[in-house]
């Protein structure tokens, strides 16, 4: 699998931007995790990795989305955005990721990676406005790395994002793919789209199109429709782990997710104070599911690495995540969950009643499973979750 991968990094992604994901990406990414764990070993808080949601504003309306994007339009502004920034910088974290809502509706979207070229930027996005005029400029910048989500073949994908989705964004792959972009494709796993997403052909199919990263997700019955009948269950969760290691030897393309280390045991990079999200109001988050928060970035005159550090809501959520399990809180202690955020009288930013969803979910399966952990079975893949780096992201 390696050598073909080298050729199609070689052959399909313009050198020039191969350099730039190598250096920005990789050797910087890495980096930021030596930053982080010296801060961890002094007991200090920052991440190595902001998701920052522009705008709350959105195309689509997906089952199963945390976003509530009908009603009033929040957003970043640019100031804002390059604050948050410029403290990462000041960290050693130079990696960021845009999402919403649809952060490519965010006035000025790629103006953000222009304003910061010493920056690499992933832009988690459903692929609608890949127009040429965007396409060309995100060759120019070099600096981004589009995610496009996509939840399986064209039928099963238009059932959760809607008609003509698929066919949409996959023509802006197209585009992609033509100017030689490095981009990568997001799957959300359900109980439901298992086997189609992790059959060789679905793998196949992205290749074809110039992907060369898969990132796999795991559904979580979030949001105003949570569809919980999307769940997946214990067996499919092992099947999916098994899947992923047997993919991984096959194709030539990087196969990511978010759940395992290179012993196969769950990881939660909220609790091990990886990633945090700031919301399109300035919330400061745990993760992208939970948008609930108790400091906002405009605390502390702004000096985002003090609010952060000085956050005992965010020290206090990976103690209660930690004290339970490796995995999801949000899919196995819904109701302890709702609990531990009412005593911190958080505030809620979802625009609903995101406390009273989360109270009234049931538990499930997540990637937690002790005594039945599946270690990576190949080098490389090894080498690169030791890093702590790679399965760094969004949730889709």
């Amino acid at each position: 699998m390696l050598p073909r991968l080298v050729y199609r990094l070689l052959t399909e992604v313009s050198p020039r931007l191969a350099w730039k994901a190598a250096h920005l990406w990789a050797y910087k990414g890495t980096r930021a995790v030596a930053a982080h764990r010296r801060r961890a070993a002094r007991g200090e808080l920052f991440p190595p990795f902001l998701f920052l949601a522009l705008t709350n504003a959105c195309n689509l309306h997906c089952r199963g989305c945390w976003i509530e994007s009908r009603g009033p339009v929040f957003r970043l502004s640019e100031a804002e955005v390059d604050a948050v920034i410029a403290s990462g910088k000041r960290r050693h974290s130079w990696f960021f990721t845009l999402l919403g809502g649809e952060p490519m509706m965010y006035p000025g979207a790629l103006d953000i990676p222009r304003r910061h070229p010493d920056c690499y930027f992933q832009i988690i996005t459903n692929g609608l406005f890949f127009g040429d005029d965007n396409v060309r400029e995100i060759r120019r910048l070099g600096n981004v790395t589009p995610l496009v989500s996509l939840d399986g073949p064209e039928e099963a994908n238009d059932r959760r994002r809607g008609a003509g989705v698929f066919a949409a964004a996959t023509d802006g792959m197209a585009r992609l793919k033509r100017e030689k972009i490095l981009f990568g494709v997001a799957t959300t796993v359900t109980g439901q789209n298992l086997d189609e997403v992790t059959s060789d052909e679905y793998v196949r199919g992205f290749i074809r199109r110039g992907a060369m990263y898969l990132w796999y997700y795991v559904f979580r019955p979030v949001g105003a429709d949570p569809a919980p009948e999307l769940c997946v269950d214990r067996e499919q969760m092992l099947e999916l782990r098994r899947r992923l290691l047997v993919l991984r030897r096959r194709h030539p393309i990087v196969l990511i997710d978010t759940y395992w280390n290179a012993a196969g045991e769950a990881v939660c990079p909220a609790a091990l104070g990886l990633g945090f999200h700031i919301g399109p109001r300035g919330s400061i988050e745990p993760c992208p599911p939970l948008s609930f928060a108790r400091e906002t970035i405009r605390d502390n005159q702004g000096d985002l690495a003090a609010t952060i550090d000085r956050s005992r809501f965010l020290r206090a959520f990976q103690e209660f995540v930690r004290a339970r399990t490796r995995g999801c809180v949000i899919l196995e202690r819904p109701g302890e969950l709702a609990e531990f955020l009412r005593q911190w009288n958080v505030t809620d930013y979802s625009g609903r009643d995101a406390l009273a969803e989360i109270a009234a979910g049931t538990a499930r399966t997540s990637h937690h499973l002790p005594g039945e952990e599946i270690p990576e079975d190949y080098w490389f893949y090894r080498l690169l979750k030791r890093q702590l780096f790679f399965g760094m992201g969004g949730y889709g």
